[in-house]
C-alpha cells in the first residue's frame, strides 16, 4: 500500500498545471486588493484627528448617532445605524460645535476602516471598507501634500500653491477669511443633527454680486441683506461693529465679487474673539460670539429676525408659530406627514389630514384665522356667502379650503395644499380674509384659534385699523368664552397664548370692588387682586373714557401677542360697555421707581442692579428685535419696570406702544412719553425710530446706577448743609454724571448709600453704556441687541464721545451744579426734560 501510494504521488507531480499565467496573476494580485495602493497615503483614521497650529480647530471623524455629536473614540464599536463624517470642529472649547463637513450627505457606517487619504492622483478622499470612496476633492491639478491651517481651512497644496481648499466648498458656516464669491454657497443642515444638505442657501445676488441673499430650494429667495454701500450692507447694521470684525468687499456688482471679514482684537492683549455665520437649519443667517466667561456661544443677530418669514419652513399645510421653541405644527384635524422626521426638527413635510385624504361631501370647515402661506397654489375666486363657499369646495375633491371676505361677500377656492400657514402679519398686512381648511367630519376637536386675541392682534399690523379690528374681536371672544367646550393639549399648543376676557363683576369681586390700589398711572389706577384659583393679579381699569380707548387697544394687541420673560405678561382684558380692565401678573417688589427714593429705606443691591439693568435691556430688545413686528414701547422709564418677588425686571405699560413693520425703519408717532426720558429727536417733531427707546434707556439706567431721579430737588436728599437757601432747588444729574464716567470717575455717579460694594468693572460698563444711550445723534445710539452685548461684557465697550445736545437744551441757569456733587455751577441739560424729584412721580403725558 505505502509503495501504491508513492507511485500516486509522484504520477500528479508530474501531471502539467492547466492555468499557471492564471495561477500566477491571482497570487499577485490577491495582496494588492487587500492593501492600498503603493502611491496613496493614509493622513488620517477613524479614531485620530488633526490639530490646527494654533489648536483651535481639529479635523477628524464625528458621529450624530441618537442625536448626540461627538468625536470617535478607539475603543467605540462601530453602529450600523450611525452617521459619521469626516469635519473640522473647534477644539480649543468644551461644545462640540462644526464648521465643515466633508461626507455630508454619505454618512459612513464604520469609522474604524474609514480614512482620509491623499490618493494617487492628488486629490483628497474619504474611504471605508465597506462604500470604498464616499467623497474626494475634484481639483484640476493634482496635489502632493495637504496643510490644515489655523483658520480652519483644510488646503491641498503643491509646490507650495494652493490647489484646494475647504473654505471654496463650506457647508453651513462662514469663518473669518473665508472668501464668499458669486460661486460661494453657504447650505444649511437638514437638522440640528443630520448634516446633510438642507433646504435653505446663503449666496451673493447673481443679478449684482453686491448683497446677500437666503435662498429656499436654490430657487426662492426669502431674505436680503440689502446692498453693499462700502461700508455695510443696509439690510443688517448689526454687521458694522468694528471692534468685533472688520468686512471687506472686493469687485462689488461683478461677477468676480468676493467678501471675507477679518476679527479685531479687543485689545493688545488679547487674542480675536472666535465668531463664525451660520446658516441653521430654520433657515435664517445667525452671527456667533464665543463668551470665555459663560463658556457658551452668544448670539449677536440674526435673520430674518421672525423665523416664519423663513420660506416653506413647515411643509405643505404646517403652521409656523413665532416666539416657541417648536416653529411647526399641524392645525386642527391634521397630523405631520412624516411623524419622526418632524420629531427631529424636519418639518419639509409638513401635515396631512388625520383620516387621509378621501374626499367625502360629508366634511366640515374650521375657521383657522386670517392666514397666509407661501408662494402660489391654485385657487379659484367664486362670489356668495358661506353657505355658498362650503357647497362649493364640497364638491370639488381638490379642494383644501378657502379664504372668505365677508365684506365683499367674497371665497377664494385652494385647490393645491398651501405651504407654511403663517399669520398675516408675519409677512403682510392683512386683508381681512379668514382661512376656512376642510377636514373631516366628525366630533369638534378644538375651537377657532382665530377667536383668540393673539391671532387677531397678530395678523393686523397696521395701527389705523386696528380699532375696528378690537371691537370685532372681543365681541367674538365673549362669545366664545361663554361657550363651554374642553380645549385640547394641541389646541393650547395652536393657539400660542389665550387671553382670558373677564367680566367686570369677575374682577369686581376679585378686587374686592377695587378696595386695595397699587398705584395710579396716566390712563387709571391699578388694584390688587385675588382669581379664583389663588392667583394674585394687578387690574390695571382705565379711567379715561374715548381718549383711553385707543391705548386699552394698543395695550391688548401689543403685549397679547409676546411673550418674554422680562416683559410682564397680560392674563386677559375686560370690555363691557364702558369698562376698560387689563389683568396682569401681580409683581410683589413693585416698580423700580419706588427703589430710587434717596431716603426710601430700601436699598437694591450692586447684582440686584445690574441684574434688573440686564433684563430690562432684554425685553426692549425682544420688543425691536424679536417679534413679528418691531414694537417701539415709547415709554421707558422706572415707573413702568416692575420687580418680580425674585426681582426680575418686567418692562410693562404698553399702551404708547407704536407697531413698526420691518419695511419700515421710522414712524412719525404725536409727542408722547415722559418728560426726561424723550428722545432729542422725538422733541423735534421728526419721526422715530428704536433709538427712542434706547434714549429713555439709558436715562433710566442713570438713575439705577445713581439710585436717585434724574432731576433731583434739595428737599429730597439729606446732609447738604452747605447749600443756602438761595442756591436753586433743582439739579438735572445726566450731563454731570456724564462728564464724570467719561472723565473715569464712576465711582463719583454709582449710588454712595452701596459704600463701595460693587463691581468696579460692571459699573464702569454700564455707565458707559448709559452715556452712548443717550447720545444726540440717534445713528451713534447702539441698538438694544448690541446693548445687551455691551453690558454681558461681549463687546467691548469704548469712551463714548459727551452727548453735547442735552446741555444745548438747558433753559438758562434752571439747573446748576450742586457743591457736594462736585458740580460747581455746571449748567446741564434739558429742564424740559428733567423727572420731578426722586420720590414723585415724574410727568406723565396728561400734564404736558
Amino acid at each position: 500500500m505505502p509503495e501504491k501510494r508513492n507511485k500516486q504521488k509522484k504520477k500528479l507531480s508530474q501531471m502539467p498545471c492547466p492555468y499557471p499565467p492564471l495561477l500566477f496573476l491571482f497570487l499577485f494580485l490577491l495582496p494588492l486588493a487587500t492593501s492600498k495602493t503603493a502611491d496613496d497615503k493614509v493622513l488620517l483614521r477613524g479614531d485620530q484627528t488633526i490639530l490646527s497650529a494654533n489648536k483651535i480647530f481639529r479635523l477628524g471623524f464625528f458621529s450624530t448617532t441618537n442625536g448626540k455629536i461627538s468625536p470617535p473614540s478607539p475603543t467605540l464599536s462601530p453602529l450600523p445605524s450611525s452617521g459619521w463624517y469626516l469635519g473640522i470642529w473647534y477644539a480649543s472649547i468644551p461644545i462640540p460645535t462644526y464648521v465643515w463637513v466633508a461626507n455630508r450627505n454619505r454618512p459612513l457606517s464604520d469609522p474604524g476602516s474609514s480614512s482620509l487619504e491623499l490618493t494617487a492622483d492628488g486629490n483628497l478622499a474619504v474611504k471605508d471598507s465597506r462604500n470604498g470612496i464616499v467623497w474626494r476633492t475634484e481639483n484640476e491639478e493634482p496635489g502632493t501634500d495637504f496643510r490644515f491651517l489655523e483658520t480652519g481651512n483644510l488646503v491641498l497644496v503643491r509646490d507650495g500653491l494652493k490647489v484646494w481648499q475647504s473654505f471654496d466648498h463650506p457647508t453651513d458656516t462662514w469663518l473669518p477669511g473665508m472668501n464668499v464669491t458669486g460661486q460661494t454657497l453657504l447650505t444649511s443642515w437638514r437638522t440640528l443633527f443630520d448634516p446633510s444638505s438642507g433646504f435653505y442657501t446663503l449666496r451673493l445676488n447673481p443679478l449684482g454680486f453686491n448683497e446677500f441673499q437666503l435662498v429656499y430650494n436654490g430657487t426662492v429667495p426669502y431674505w436680503s441683506s440689502g446692498n453693499w454701500t462700502g461700508d455695510l450692507f443696509t439690510g443688517v447694521p448689526e454687521m458694522t461693529v468694528p471692534y468685533i470684525y472688520r468686512f471687506n468687499f472686493a469687485n462689488p456688482y461683478k461677477p468676480t465679487a468676493s467678501f471675507w471679514y477679518t476679527v479685531m482684537p479687543l485689545d493688545a492683549a488679547h487674542e480675536p474673539q472666535l465668531t463664525r455665520f451660520q446658516v441653521d437649519a430654520e433657515g435664517r443667517l445667525k452671527q456667533y460670539t464665543w463668551e470665555p466667561q459663560t463658556q457658551s456661544w452668544s448670539m449677536f443677530w440674526l435673520q430674518p429676525d421672525d423665523r416664519c418669514r423663513v420660506y416653506g419652513l413647515c411643509g405643505e399645510l404646517g403652521f409656523c408659530q413665532c416666539g416657541l421653541l417648536k416653529p411647526c405644527i399641524c392645525i386642527p384635524g391634521f397630523r405631520p406627514m412624516d411623524v419622526g422626521a418632524w420629531s427631529s426638527g424636519d418639518y419639509s413635510g409638513g401635515c396631512l389630514r388625520e383620516t387621509g385624504d378621501s374626499c367625502n361631501r360629508k366634511d366640515r370647515f374650521d375657521s383657522v384665522g386670517d392666514l397666509r402661506y407661501d408662494g402660489e397654489a391654485q385657487t379659484s375666486a367664486v362670489r356668495g356667502n358661506m353657505s355658498f363657499c362650503e357647497r362649493f369646495c364640497l364638491g370639488d375633491c381638490s379642494c383644501v379650503g378657502f379664504f372668505h371676505d365677508e365684506k365683499l361677500n367674497l371665497c377664494k377656492i385652494i385647490l393645491q395644499q398651501p405651504l407654511n400657514l403663517k399669520n398675516s402679519s408675519s409677512w403682510m398686512g392683512s386683508n381681512g380674509e379668514i382661512l376656512y381648511i376642510r377636514v373631516p367630519k366628525g366630533k369638534p376637536t378644538k375651537k377657532n384659534v382665530s377667536r383668540s386675541i393673539i391671532v387677531l392682534c397678530s395678523v393686523f399690523g397696521s395701527i389705523s385699523i386696528l380699532g375696528l379690528t378690537l371691537l370685532l374681536s372681543l365681541g367674538w371672544l365673549k362669545r366664545s368664552r361663554n361657550r363651554k367646550k374642553k380645549t385640547t393639549e394641541d389646541e393650547a399648543e395652536f393657539a400660542v397664548l389665550y387671553l382670558k376676557v373677564f367680566s367686570y363683576k369677575e374682577l369686581q369681586s376679585a378686587t374686592l370692588d377695587f378696595s386695595d390700589k397699587l398705584g395710579h398711572g396716566g390712563f387709571g389706577a391699578v388694584f390688587k387682586g385675588t382669581l379664583p384659583d389663588s392667583s394674585i393679579v394687578a387690574v390695571k381699569r382705565l379711567e379715561r373714557p374715548g381718549s383711553g380707548e385707543r391705548e386699552f387697544r394698543a395695550e391688548v394687541c401689543t403685549i397679547g401677542n409676546i411673550q418674554h420673560v422680562n416683559l410682564v405678561r397680560l392674563r386677559g382684558f375686560c370690555s363691557e360697555n364702558s369698562h376698560r380692565m387689563l389683568v396682569y401678573d401681580y409683581m410683589p417688589n413693585g416698580p423700580l421707581s419706588s427703589y430710587l427714593c434717596r431716603t426710601s429705606p430700601a436699598l437694591l443691591s450692586w447684582d440686584v442692579r445690574f441684574r434688573i439693568a440686564l433684563g430690562t435691556a432684554k425685553g426692549i430688545a425682544y420688543l425691536h428685535e424679536g417679534c413679528r413686528d418691531c414694537i417701539i414701547h415709547c415709554d421707558i422709564k422706572p415707573e413702568n419696570i416692575l420687580l418680580d418677588a425674585d426681582f426680575t425686571a418686567k418692562v410693562s405699560d404698553f399702551g404708547l406702544a407704536k407697531l413698526v413693520g420691518r419695511d419700515f425703519s421710522r414712524v412719525l408717532a404725536t409727542m408722547r412719553g415722559t418728560w426726561g426720558y424723550v428722545a432729542p429727536e422725538w422733541i423735534s417733531g421728526l419721526p422715530i425710530t428704536t433709538k427712542a427707546d434706547v434714549y429713555s434707556f439709558g436715562m433710566t439706567l442713570l438713575e439705577l446706577i445713581g439710585g436717585r431721579r434724574n432731576v433731583i430737588f434739595n428737599s429730597d436728599t439729606t446732609g447738604d448743609k452747605e447749600e443756602t437757601e438761595t442756591e436753586t432747588q433743582k439739579w438735572f444729574f445726566p450731563p454731570w454724571a456724564a462728564r464724570e464716567v467719561i472723565g473715569g470717575n464712576v465711582g463719583k455717579v454709582v449710588d454712595g448709600r452701596l459704600n463701595g460694594e460693587y463691581d468696579v468693572e460692571e459699573a464702569r460698563r454700564v455707565a458707559m453704556v448709559a452715556i452712548w444711550c443717550i447720545q444726540d445723534s440717534e445713528e451713534m445710539r447702539p441698538a438694544m441687541g448690541t446693548v445687551v452685548k455691551m453690558l454681558e461684557g461681549v463687546v467691548e465697550v469704548a469712551v463714548p464721545p459727551p452727548p453735547k445736545l442735552i446741555q444745548a437744551l438747558v433753559s438758562g441757569d434752571s439747573y446748576r451744579g450742586r457743591k457736594s456733587d462736585g458740580g460747581s455751577n455746571f449748567n446741564t441739560g434739558l429742564s424740559s426734560a428733567g423727572s420731578r424729584s426722586s420720590c414723585t412721580k415724574p410727568l406723565s403725558p396728561d400734564e404736558f
